[in-house]
């Protein structure tokens, strides 16, 4: 297991709840795991194929419509794959954002402009906020629907948590940049 691919594993996690399309896998991707993870066609569907191949995954034709999707299942082998992965410590946890990489070297620019890159930060997690408030809603709604519902929701109000600190910063941040020092 030291080898493992994440986006194999995150796309087995999915298709451990459900069958899927790769455009439904990225969609999932560019929405519920956005707050935490992301991935491009580009990786997912090399992955796909990689997972098939190796038996962790099938593939089967739609026979329904004439879109010709292609649908993803998780196999018994993939499953104990991704209970593997599950057991195994994190490895590593990372955050990237390129807003804190500008405020880091943001002297080169002055505050005036770090300010405006905060600011854009704020706004972008005001925007979201909310969508995380709604899911934690929805799931507390259906908590008893699905036992993977309890496991959604921790990452949901970490994500609260988490946006709720940011916001506290970028106020913090922005005086603490404009104050002459009175």
């Amino acid at each position: 297991m030291a080898n493992e691919k994440k986006i194999d594993c995150i796309i087995l996690g999915l298709l451990s709840h459900e069958e899927l399309t790769g455009y439904e896998i990225k969609k999932r991707m560019d929405t519920t795991l956005k707050y935490f993870w992301s991935a491009s066609y580009g990786s997912i569907y090399p992955a796909l194929n990689g997972l098939v191949a190796r038996g962790l995954a099938t593939k089967r034709k739609d026979t329904v419509s004439r879109r010709n999707k292609l649908f993803y299942t998780i196999t018994e082998d993939g499953r104990e794959y991704l209970k593997k992965w599950l057991a195994l410590p994190v490895e590593k946890d990372m955050l990237h954002y390129e807003t804190l990489l500008k405020l880091f070297f943001g002297n080169e620019q002055g505050a005036e402009q770090t300010i405006l890159h905060i600011e854009a930060f704020e706004e972008k997690i005001k925007k979201e906020l909310p969508y995380l408030i709604s899911a934690k809603k929805m799931l507390k709604d259906c908590l008893e629907e699905n036992s993977a519902h309890k496991y959604y929701l921790l990452t949901v109000e970490f994500g609260i948590k988490t946006y709720m600190c940011y916001l506290e910063w970028c106020r913090e941040a922005r005086k603490f940049l404009t104050d002459k020092g009175d």
